[in-house]
C-alpha cells in the first residue's frame, strides 16, 4: 500500500458526512473514483458505527484510506471494544443492516484489534484492470 490518507474526527452525527467526503475526495485525487458510491455508502456504514458504538476513552475516531496495484482501502478505528458482527433483525427494525450491506457491496471487510482500546474496521475493494478514461485506475 503507498501512503495513506487519513484524517481524525470527532465522535458526532455530523462526521458521517465529513468522513464520506474525505475519502470521496482522496479517491477522486487518486483518480480512483469507479466505485465511488459503493464506497461511500460503506463508509457511512462504518463510520456510523464508530459514532454510536465508540466509547468515552477515545472521543474522536480515525479513518484511513490507501491504495495499491490491486485494491482500496477504507480503515475506521474508533475506541469501541465491540466485536462488529451481522446481527439477525426483523422487519419492523429501525437499525441492525448496516454490516449486512457493507458484506454485500464491499468486496472483503473486517476489524481488527488495536494496540490499547478499540478496533480498525476495514473495507476493501479491488480495482478493476480496464481504465475509464486517460491515466485512470477505476475502483
Amino acid at each position: 500500500m503507498q501512503k495513506p490518507s487519513e484524517r481524525q474526527f470527532t465522535r458526532h452525527p455530523a462526521s458521517v458526512a465529513k468522513a464520506r467526503t474525505f475519502v470521496a475526495e482522496a479517491l477522486t485525487v487518486w483518480r480512483l473514483d469507479g466505485r465511488l458510491d459503493d464506497v461511500r455508502a460503506c463508509v457511512s456504514e462504518l463510520v456510523t458505527n464508530a459514532v454510536e458504538h465508540g466509547t468515552s476513552a477515545g472521543p474522536d475516531f480515525l479513518v484511513r484510506v490507501a491504495h495499491d496495484d490491486e485494491r482500496v482501502r477504507v480503515e475506521v478505528l474508533d475506541s469501541g471494544d465491540g466485536t462488529p458482527a451481522m446481527k439477525q433483525t426483523t422487519p419492523d427494525d429501525d437499525d441492525g443492516r448496516g454490516l449486512f450491506l457493507v458484506d454485500a457491496i464491499a468486496d472483503e471487510w473486517g476489524f481488527e484489534p488495536r494496540t490499547g482500546p478499540g478496533k480498525a474496521v476495514w473495507i476493501e475493494f479491488k480495482l478493476s484492470v480496464t481504465p475509464s478514461g486517460p491515466g485512470a485506475i477505476p475502483c
